[in-house]
């Protein structure tokens, strides 16, 4: 059973209790020692492989070599182990190592979301609670439950409380989520919790320029920061240091000077003490290199190229419309009113946050590649630049709906495009999910995940390595206590080798 928390903005005087502020809700969820069901543990498994998979794939790129050599320049804290890095087998320090494995995942925009009145990677979670299971010698069956609670915690807060719309960066519902699940792995009271919960928050709202424009390699870092800070704040809340009270509710606090204002009031659906926390089977993973909300349109794009070659070439396309729902327009799309994209040479980031650049090399090539995809040489391409420049997006009210849905049968994050050939006709088509998805026409389950994974880590993961990690992450549930540093994936000997580390202060 889920039960939805009123929330709205308390003048002081009205001295709301700590015990009806969100945070705590949030702390009474994460101290609920209910046990996890096997469908959910099979999936928290599945998003640890997923993660692994896009670490590994992105170890020699530029941000995750520079937050890895920050991360070995901070050794093992005191009161535990230390935590392992993505790649290497020298420990550090949990909240670095979380830093550290936090870009790596992020860094191709290739795993787990979750989209509702807001977004999220709910995936991010992982690399800050895992650091701090593997500092502190947790088993797991501990890890498994407090992944559990930070994919819960995110959902909900996704759920219900919209930050996009006041230019608000999606990980403020993070740096909550990290520090309450990193609460259940380490048993704490709920006091404790509810003002690590009010830190990560205060710590980790940010604008949204970071997704905007021309975007920076800050975009890979930023949910690594909320993370980082979530292990920080449970640190502090831990030796009896308070938290900004209420956080969320406060007169100045989040909801009235970040969000809807004074007068805002959002209703939070939490489970109820003693029901499994199944948030995570809500969510999804992405089976392309792309902002997700792309996912559908690449799919979209390889059937045209198999059932209509002719809009490949741009000499027979007058105009492609992508008729979808607000935020893809919005962020993704020609709504954005972002020049940069539709710039060849635009980043990486960018690119993978513009529609018309992704579906028109997916329509061209009937693939979609993580690296090849982005290369400059194929963004440059003169007849991809021309047909790209022919792509827009226009928000379709029913697909707005659709998106928003909380019926998870007809929620929905693609739409209709139509195809204006130059002789006059128009081709159009439709889809509502990504074929990974699990209402898709393929739906991922354990051995797309292993493919994944066994894809983007040849050449730079040894086989045995590959093997001893899956057959690890598989016994999930049973893996003793002091034994989650199997978790880690190391580099083959000489990989990390080919990218030099950069000297900063520290």
């Amino acid at each position: 059973m889920v039960e939805s928390h009123p929330v709205r903005v308390h003048r002081s005087e009205e001295n709301l209790p700590k015990t009806g502020q969100l945070a705590w809700k949030i702390a009474e969820v994460a101290t609920d020692p209910v046990e996890v069901t096997d469908d959910v543990a099979d999936m928290v498994i599945n998003r640890i492989i997923d993660n692994a998979s896009v670490a590994i794939a992105s170890l020699n790129r530029a941000p995750v070599v520079a937050a890895r050599a920050q991360a070995l320049s901070h050794p093992v804290s005191a009161h535990g182990s230390g935590a392992a890095v993505f790649g290497v087998t020298e420990p550090v320090s949990a909240e670095w190592a979380a830093w550290a494995n936090g870009v790596a995942v992020r860094e191709l925009d290739y795993h787990d979301t979750f989209l509702a009145a807001d977004y999220s990677h709910p995936g991010d979670n992982i690399p800050p609670i895992l650091a701090t299971a593997q500092h502190t010698g947790a088993s797991g069956r501990d890890l498994l439950r407090a992944i559990t609670t930070g994919y819960e915690i995110q959902v909900d807060l996704v759920k219900a409380i919209c930050l996009h719309e006041h230019k608000i960066d999606h990980v403020a519902h993070l740096g909550p989520s990290a520090a309450a699940g990193i609460g259940t792995l380490l048993g704490l009271e709920a006091d404790v919790i509810f003002h690590a919960v009010g830190q990560a928050l205060h710590t980790t709202t940010a604008t949204r320029q970071s997704r905007k424009g021309e975007i920076s390699t800050w975009k890979a870092h930023a949910p690594a920061f909320a993370g980082k800070m979530a292990v920080e704040s449970v640190d502090r809340a831990m030796r009896g240091q308070t938290s900004p009270t209420p956080i969320y509710e406060g007169e100045d606090g989040v909801i009235a000077w970040l969000l809807d204002g004074p007068t805002a009031a959002y209703e939070v659906p939490l489970p109820t003490r003693g029901e499994a926390k199944r948030a995570i089977l809500d969510t999804y993973t992405k089976e392309h290199s792309a902002e997700y909300q792309a996912q559908a349109w690449i799919d979209l794009a390889r059937r045209l190229h198999g059932t209509h070659p002719e809009v490949a070439d741009q000499d027979n396309v007058a105009a492609v419309v992508i008729h979808t729902s607000h935020h893809t327009h919005y962020v993704i799309g020609s709504g954005a009113n972002d020049p940069q994209k539709y710039e060849p040479t635009a980043s990486r980031e960018t690119l993978d946050h513009s529609i018309p650049y992704i579906f028109t090399v997916a329509l061209q090539d009937g693939r979609w590649h993580h690296e090849d995809s982005y290369a400059p040489e194929r963004a440059a391409r003169p007849d991809t630049v021309a047909l790209w420049h022919k792509v827009t997006t226009v928000e379709d009210p029913e697909w707005t709906r659709r998106y928003h849905s909380l019926d998870i049968a007809e929620k929905a994050f693609g739409g209709r495009v139509e195809i204006t050939l130059t002789d006059g006709t128009v081709i159009t088509d439709e889809i509502a999910v990504a074929d990974a998805h699990p209402l898709g026409a393929r739906p991922f389950a354990r051995a797309d995940y292993i493919a994944k994974l066994r894809m983007l880590a040849a050449g730079i993961v040894e086989d045995a390595e590959l093997e001893r990690f899956l057959a690890a992450v598989e016994q999930l549930p049973d893996l003793p206590a002091g034994s989650l540093g199997q978790l880690n994936v190391v580099a083959r000997p000489g990989h990390l080798d080919a990218v030099a580390m950069p000297q900063g202060l520290l």
